[in-house]
């Protein structure tokens, strides 16, 4: 089923998972849909791998973070940001590298300051490959790190490959 795109995320520079900068980087780039949720588009690279062909688990847990922290933060109009309290992954089938995947995040619950949400990562043929749970806690960014989001180069690059819509079993 297609979901409509209601807006692009910003990417930083260096961040590993969106930094536009960073050569060693997956360099994904984030949509918020109509239906609530976020999602990632991404291809792995070689750079990437465990296993010959594999994208290492780490990474496969950095981006099931990154797509439910962004999801969080777009449910609270981008004025906060997460901080990872709590995640686990599971792995059900191998991340292939070279092929474009999507990975959804979507917020589950709010408690206050707390926010509990769920992922996936999706093969191309629309099958899980990992999913995630995760607890966030809301902080403004001056109480996260020393930088600020202009120094990071934190913003929206448009380009024509980005879709109106993505699809999602």
């Amino acid at each position: 089923m297609q979901h409509r795109v209601s807006r692009k995320q910003p990417n930083s520079r260096m961040c590993l998972v969106c930094g536009l900068g960073n050569t060693a980087g997956i360099q994904a780039s984030f949509y918020d849909l109509e239906n609530g949720q976020t999602v990632g588009l991404f291809t792995a690279r070689d750079e990437h791998q465990s296993y010959p062909g594999r994208l290492h688990g780490g990474l496969v847990t950095a981006m099931l973070d990154e797509a439910i922290g962004r999801a969080v933060m777009a449910s609270v109009g981008y004025q906060l940001w997460g901080v990872t309290a709590e995640f686990t992954t599971r792995f059900k089938k191998p991340v292939p590298l070279g092929v474009e995947l999507r990975v959804v995040g979507r917020v589950d619950k709010q408690e206050g300051r707390v926010y509990n949400g769920s992922g996936e990562i999706l093969l191309p043929d629309g099958d899980v490959a990992a999913s995630g749970l995760g607890r966030y806690v809301m902080l403004p960014l001056d109480r996260i790190a020393e930088s600020t989001a202009g120094d990071q180069d934190w913003g929206v690059v448009a380009s024509p490959e980005d879709p109106h819509e993505i699809p999602l079993p």
